[in-house]
């Protein structure tokens, strides 16, 4: 087939638009650098009238907001979701790995809960404190210059609390807690389990004349109209595209490989425009990957030449190699103190949670070595479709009649609207390297080019730890006056863990290390096998934390972009 070749030379070609792709197109194109952004999916501006879904009623989707055509609801910007026709991947056998890909500029960032949480000093040397898995080869310090800029620039609210592992930052002033979120704090420090305001990527206040402020539509899973709350496109794309660097952007287009010389070094990207199916080539100085964790383990993977025989970045063996995510468990309890509620005020609120739990427990007395933390919803926001029980389920677990049509059903719905509260878990898994992805040799996507098969399973540790966040969920909500919901699931069912990619948090897939033969990139996230290749996503994570993992990626992106900047400057690559 015809390979069409763009003469043009880029400074920088940065595959993904996301949180590690989105921070390189700002920090290099504010460097003055000529940026090429690859993005496998579609342009999206959430403030565009034709794409704007905030602020739209159930009953303007024929399917009142269900997640029949969109994995989170018709209104969730999120263009992809767990499976995408004619782009599969695979499993082997006794695998349960879901993996969620959003291909639109942006990427994930447009639709995630945007919780926004620094790594602590532990969480880069946990090895160091119960022996499992490796620890990073940079610590907090190396890291927290860039935490602090990346809290400046985008802006997140929250409190200084002086915690030991979950460090202060710049913070706006966060929200109010609402009352189920009061409750919650009550149920919680009976446990003596301590709740601190959120720290949440949405304006409370106004940082620049480019974005607005939240008006509490609590509709954030939508991206924002006004980019008051933190996507990639609105807060560091659209910034770049009037930088004094040049930013093109080729959207639709799937990346196929990282094209190299005789040498072994990139010269720049294949891909395919998904418009009329044609392979192009784009030329650049250096490749900057920030696909997510698994899409540029593929995308390596699947550059393979006579120097690079076992995938470009390759030679440890291990691209692909300790993939894990977040555990998640959840529970859900009935609160007949919340009963019969006014309805006529608005406590939307942001959109998730305006409290949280950080991790409190001492694992040294515990049989899993990472913890979590807390996660709680609930209140009265705008209801669509499947809103916040089934009133089969509701029957059967408390006999109440809820049920009829016209005014009857109304009014029992008005009865128990805001009266159901859920806890969720989200904590950290240990890192192994029997946790991996690789090519499937015998499957390819529509566009031709080969798939990922996953290989996957959570070990005692994880159990154990999600066994805990249901005894914990169960005190919790009990402290509330709550009638939990469903029964505590048991080792039969994993003790309730979601399967692993749910949680959406993979990281891991391009470690980072000193040691070219147990690692792929180097502290700076530059490959070992090829210096002008970056990786600025969660694949090159050494361990994932009982935080969400997208502030350390913009914060290490932001690093290894001023790398970058730095090692063009002398020449270097």
């Amino acid at each position: 087939m015809q390979i069409i070749e763009d003469p043009k030379v880029y400074d920088a070609i940065i595959v993904g638009s996301g949180a590690g792709g989105g921070m390189a197109t700002k920090v290099l194109a504010d460097a003055g650098l000529n940026v090429a952004v690859v993005e496998a999916g579609p342009f999206y501006d959430p403030a565009a009238p034709k794409q704007q879904t905030q602020m739209k009623w159930p009953w303007e989707s024929p399917r009142r907001g269900a997640s029949t055509t969109r994995p989170f609801g018709d209104f969730d910007a999120a263009y992809g979701g767990w499976e995408i026709e004619g782009e599969p991947y695979t499993r082997v056998e006794g695998t349960e790995f879901d993996w969620f890909r959003s291909h639109m500029l942006g990427g994930r960032t447009n639709h995630w809960g945007r919780i926004s949480l620094r790594f602590g000093p532990l969480d880069f040397k946990h090895k160091d404190v119960d022996g499992y898995g490796d620890n990073w080869p940079i610590g907090y310090e190396d890291i927290k210059p860039y935490y602090d800029q990346v809290d400046k620039l985008i802006g997140v609210f929250g409190t200084n609390e002086g915690l030991p592992n979950d460090p202060d930052g710049f913070f706006l002033p966060p929200p109010k807690p609402r009352l189920h979120e009061l409750f919650f704090i009550r149920g919680a420090r009976k446990s003596g389990i301590p709740v601190y305001p959120a720290r949440m990527s949405m304006l409370t206040k106004r940082i620049n004349q480019e974005r607005g402020v939240c008006f509490y539509c609590g509709q954030c899973s939508r991206a924002c109209s006004v980019y008051a709350d933190f996507s990639a496109g609105t807060c560091l794309i659209f910034p770049a595209q009037k930088s004094r660097g040049q930013v093109d952007l080729f959207v639709n287009c799937v990346v196929r490989e990282v094209t190299t010389d005789d040498n072994g070094k990139a010269t720049g990207v294949s891909y395919i425009n998904k418009e009329d199916r044609k392979e192009y080539k784009l030329k650049g100085k250096v490749v900057v990957l920030g696909a997510s964790a698994c899409s540029s383990a593929r995308i390596l993977l699947n550059s393979k030449s006579p120097q690079h025989p076992n995938g470009l970045g390759n030679s440890s063996d291990l691209v692909g190699k300790y993939l894990h995510d977040s555990t998640g468990a959840d529970r859900m309890a009935f609160v007949p103190d919340l009963m019969n509620r006014k309805v006529s005020y608005n406590e939307d609120g942001v959109g998730g949670m305006h409290v949280y739990s950080p991790w409190w427990g001492d694992n040294s007395k515990l049989d899993f070595p990472r913890g979590y933390h807390i996660e709680q919803w609930g209140g009265m926001g705008m209801p669509s479709y499947g809103f916040g029980f089934n009133v089969v389920d509701f029957n059967k677990f408390f006999g109440t009649k809820v049920g009829g049509y016209g005014d009857v059903l109304r009014s029992d719905v008005k009865k128990y609207y805001g009266a159901l509260v859920g806890v969720s878990g989200r904590g950290e898994s240990i890192a192994r390297k029997d946790n991996y992805c690789e090519i499937d040799p015998n499957t390819v996507d529509q566009w031709g080019i080969p798939v990922l098969r996953f290989h996957y399973k959570w070990s005692d540790l994880e159990r154990n730890q999600a066994r805990h966040m249901h005894n914990t969920f169960e005190e919790i909500l009990t402290n509330m006056g709550g009638e939990l919901l469903g029964e505590k699931p048991g080792a039969d069912r994993d003790y309730g863990l979601h399967a692993p990619g749910r949680i959406i948090h993979e990281v891991g897939t391009t470690r980072m290390g000193d040691d070219p033969k147990t690692s792929v990139t180097n502290r700076f996230q530059q490959l070992h096998d090829a210096d002008n290749v970056f990786v600025v996503d969660a694949g090159p994570f050494v361990s994932q934390a009982d935080k969400n993992c997208t502030w350390t990626i913009l914060a290490l992106s932001w690093r290894a972009s001023d790398y970058i900047v730095n090692q063009l400057k002398q020449q270097n690559i």
